[in-house]
């Protein structure tokens, strides 16, 4: 028996083999790879994306290849729920049996979880890191033998329908054209005007302000913004383990906002420009509905209210107007400290809280109108980084690129949420928007529904161009 059956034995004798997700709350981060790969054709791409699975399976590899792995390390990086089952000493023991373990490629890649192709000993195995709502390791799956790609691509829009279907009992999809001058053609559309939970879906409205305010002149891409210890959020994103102090520049937050969906990112740029300024841009790009979005949370406030005596706190909150609730934001939601929400994470936040009434709110139809909004910033003077940001991250959509010249992505996802969102450009010109967004008030999204969609959709879009 080689070394790698004997690793993953191992693993499966200690718990740890897992199919666990749960949702990065605000992040879904959401979720996304910087590269990809195919099984079947033979391509490899060893990089590894940036995301909170990707960026946790890198530390990973690294912390294995310098055994043994300090147990502090393992607390820093792995959920309580998961060390419980499995102790730090006891998982420290198991990858110290681990000798060489090389990526090969990139499988599959969301803002929950990442599958890697990698050589262990030289041998073909399959390694899944899936992360929790603060982006920390609740899955670890190591499998011999060659790695496939399970990814179903439909022909027919009635698959893909009920390709998407098949997520969660409620989902809301919009597949459109997006004309020169900026109007969302429905192609395709399933209940797509209809406001769904977003998750971190709710950055492009982030993204937007934050241009409209560099084309005022107000804001500029490299000016520098501190962080402190009232803007830090949980992960998802590597902001959140920064100590108060910490500068960057404006463009470098709005990247890991939309790239690794970095929520103290997001908070950055939401306090830089105004909360009434984002408020603003989702009006403006002609969301139907902006009064659900108001007043607009940060993800700080979003996990105050579903982490810190929930459902009392979120309760209160519900039951005011938009004044009142922003009344509590300022007076009461902004001064729990961060230490108070560490603490209340760690018992395990895993199925959907309020997802129906907490939480940032659009239709696809609203998602595509936001994308043709930042697509005609990205093309005024000074705005080029728009597109260049929406692009770092392509959502694991692997669209031909000899008929496709770029694809922007955005995802999102908390217990009970699962949103995967793209524009996607051919080499002749011509946009298309798919939004699929899927939701569950009773259960968390499984994992394996993130590849159906991903699937579903990459079949809408080669549907749509014909």
């Amino acid at each position: 028996m080689h070394r790698g059956r004997t690793i993953a034995a191992a693993l499966a004798a200690a718990g740890i083999l897992s199919a666990t997700v749960a949702c990065s709350g605000s992040a879904q981060k959401p979720p996304s790879p910087t590269a990809t790969a195919s099984a079947a054709t033979g391509t490899t791409a060893a990089t590894l994306p940036a995301t909170p699975p990707g960026a946790q399976a890198r530390w990973l590899l690294g912390a294995i290849a310098h055994p043994p792995i300090p147990a502090a390390a393992i607390t820093a990086h792995f959920d309580q729920v998961f060390l419980t089952k499995i102790p730090a000493a006891q998982l420290t023991a198991t990858l110290a049996r681990v000798n060489t373990l090389r990526p090969d490629a990139v499988l599959t890649s969301t803002s929950e979880f990442v599958t890697l192709a990698v050589s262990l000993n030289g041998q073909p195995e399959t390694v899944s890191v899936s992360v929790d709502a603060r982006g920390l390791i609740n899955g670890l799956d190591l499998v011999a033998g060659t790695p496939q790609l399970a990814l179903t691509v439909p022909t027919t829009w009635a698959a893909v329908d009920r390709q998407i279907q098949q997520a969660a009992p409620q989902t809301r999809l919009l597949v459109a054209r997006v004309s020169g001058g900026g109007a969302c053609q429905t192609v395709h559309a399933v209940d797509a005007t209809t406001p769904a939970p977003l998750g971190s879906a709710f950055k492009l409205y982030v993204l937007d302000a934050l241009a409209r305010a560099i084309a005022a002149g107000t804001v500029s891409w490299d000016q520098r913004l501190t962080l402190t210890s009232q803007l830090t959020s949980l992960p998802s994103g590597e902001l959140a383990t920064e100590p108060a102090g910490t500068q960057v520049t404006v463009l470098q937050a709005a990247q890991d906002m939309i790239s690794s969906s970095d929520n103290t990112a997001a908070d950055l740029l939401i306090t830089l420009v105004g909360r009434t300024a984002v408020e603003s841009a989702a009006a403006g790009t002609g969301m139907a509905d902006p009064a659900l979005d108001t007043p607009f949370l940060t993800t700080r406030e979003l996990f105050v209210l579903k982490l810190d005596d929930w459902p009392a706190l979120a309760n209160s909150y519900l039951t005011l107007n938009a004044a009142g609730r922003q009344a509590m934001l300022t007076g009461t939601i902004d001064r729990v400290p961060l230490s108070a929400l560490t603490v209340a994470a760690e018992k395990a936040w895993t199925q959907p809280r309020d997802i129906g009434t907490l939480e940032w709110f659009a239709s696809p139809a609203d998602i595509c109108r936001v994308y043709a909004s930042l697509a005609a910033l990205s093309r005024q003077p000074g705005l080029a980084p728009v597109a260049s940001i929406l692009a770092i991250n392509n959502g694991a959509l692997s669209l031909d690129p000899a008929h496709w010249s770029s694809v922007w992505f955005k995802g999102g996802s908390e217990p009970g949420v699962a949103t995967l969102n793209y524009l996607a450009t051919t080499r002749t010109g011509q946009s298309y928007v798919v939004s699929a967004l899927t939701a569950n008030p009773s259960a968390p999204i499984p994992s394996t529904a993130t590849a159906q969609l991903i699937g579903a959709i990459k079949a809408a879009f080669t549907l749509a161009a014909g």
